[in-house]
């Protein structure tokens, strides 16, 4: 079979040239990319008896794709959203074959004709200044571990950071000058700067003492880097003991995402208009700070109250052990 029809270059290409070096997307998304792929191409093999690298694009037909997706719901009870974002992927790399090759373009109409479905918005948690108060105060201020959690705390405060950024946060990254400020890396490697309060500042210049530029601002105890995951954990735990005097925060999923969302609304509420906070957050879409004002309520009821309009009466999961070279290349990356 030629190569220009078999899937399995595709694919490669989609991956390490497309998603890499053309749209330069972010890690994250390069991942959910291949996990959605790591799961579509046994699924396909297994119901048309293929071996993997044997298929060819005309095998992944529209119909499959929807059984695909039903799979994932019905059997291995994925969400509406995560079963939308691996239709996006499979949409992407479609959009991908059919734009560079004119002889599947009709192909590509048809896998694109499968729709998203609708799924309502999750509520949006953030902290209200006398939560984020206690959350601060959680850690220990007489221990070294104390110490950073609490610098790392007001950091994502003050930043806004998502917990990947923190994670790969360098010395090189900090101005601690004046007035302070830290650059962020965001999504698909795009470079913001972000102004520090002094009492951040403050917090974060015993953390850097003696440390070279090129490494990491907030280490474990095991003098390793702080990953995403353990940044995740520390939050979580400083969440726990900040219950425990003030048992309002138990009924709150908190996370750092959840204290990202705090800074922009607190950010909101202080006056700072959109546009601004848009920068500050690395957001891409406006249309994606203006989720921040639809959830201040408070906000909404003096806006409200100003107009002084008129009032009326009226996953079970499937394990395939066909893995082919085609496999072995997605786990590898």
């Amino acid at each position: 079979m030629n190569d220009h029809f078999r899937l399995g270059p595709w694919i490669r290409r989609f991956l390490l040239e497309h998603l890499v070096g053309e749209r330069n997307l972010a890690h994250n998304t390069q991942t959910s990319y291949r996990d959605t792929l790591l799961l579509f191409l046994p699924f396909v093999a297994k119901k048309l008896s293929k071996p993997i690298d044997q298929l060819a694009i005309e095998h992944i037909s529209a119909d499959l794709v929807r059984q695909f997706l039903l799979y994932l719901e019905d059997q291995r009870l994925c969400s509406i959203s995560t079963r939308n974002q691996r239709l996006a992927a499979i949409h992407a790399m479609a959009r991908f074959i059919g734009e560079r090759s004119p002889e599947h373009i009709a192909w590509l109409s048809e896998i694109r004709s499968i729709p998203f479905k609708k799924t309502s918005r999750p509520s949006m948690v953030y902290l209200d200044k006398h939560e984020m108060d206690a959350l601060l105060d959680a850690p220990n201020p007489n221990s070294l571990r104390g110490l950073r959690d609490r610098a790392l705390l007001l950091f994502l405060y003050n930043s806004g950071a998502r917990a990947s950024e923190a994670a790969q946060l360098s010395v090189a990254d900090l101005d601690i000058g004046n007035p302070p400020s830290v650059r962020l890396r965001g999504k698909g490697g795009k470079l913001r700067r972000c102004p520090l309060w002094p009492q951040t500042a403050n917090k974060l210049t015993p953390l850097v003492v003696g440390r070279k530029p090129s490494q990491s601002v907030f280490f474990n105890h095991r003098q390793q880097p702080l990953t995403r995951f353990g940044i995740h954990a520390l939050v979580k735990r400083s969440a726990q003991t900040a219950s425990q005097k003030l048992p309002a925060l138990s009924t709150k999923q908190i996370s750092p995402h959840t204290i990202r969302h705090t800074t922009a609304v607190h950010l909101l509420r202080s006056g700072v208009d959109i546009n601004t906070i848009r920068a500050w957050l690395g957001h891409v879409s406006l249309d994606t700070t203006h989720i921040y004002a639809e959830v201040d309520l408070e906000m909404k009821a003096k806006a409200l109250a100003q107009c002084q309009l008129p009032t009326s009466a009226s996953e079970t999961t499937d394990h395939w052990s066909n893995n082919p070279k085609l496999i072995a290349f997605l786990k590898s990356l």
